[in-house]
């Protein structure tokens, strides 16, 4: 029989390196209260208000919605149909439905009722980037 004191047990475990899926899996995003949450418009993710003026969107940083109450409610949306957890987007067949594959973990939108602004499409497709949300209805 082997004995582990603690303290051993301690030791070994600051040894181990952590797995990149298991960091990925930290980094994910998930709202803290039902009340008040809100989808972000561009790729779906949920949040609470709160978490959206304190954060930004973790997958739309260029949306520069911290510290922006305006910017946050043009932004998302409070009304959105469904909702799917994804753990591992590059790995999740929903995810890929949802065309969230390169975004964080987190919690997702299935439709997102309201659109962006024309002017904030436009500077999106000068920056390159794709608008990713299916309206409601679509």
């Amino acid at each position: 029989l082997i004995y582990l004191t603690m303290s051993s047990y301690d030791d070994d475990m600051q040894h181990e390196e952590i797995p990149a899926k298991i960091l990925d899996l930290a980094q994910g995003s998930a709202p803290t209260s039902l009340k008040t949450m809100r989808a972000c418009k561009r790729c779906g993710i949920l949040k609470t208000l709160h978490q959206f003026l304190n954060e930004g969107c973790d997958n739309c940083p260029y949306l520069e919605m911290a510290d922006d109450r305006e910017r946050c409610n043009m932004l998302t949306s409070a009304f959105f149909e469904g909702v799917v957890a994804v753990m591992d987007p590059s790995d999740s067949w929903a995810a890929k439905w949802l065309r969230v594959d390169n975004c964080v973990p987190g919690v997702y939108a299935i439709t997102v009722t309201g659109q962006l602004d024309p002017n904030t499409i436009e500077d999106l497709e000068n920056k390159g980037i794709k608008y990713r949300c299916r309206p409601a209805g679509s």
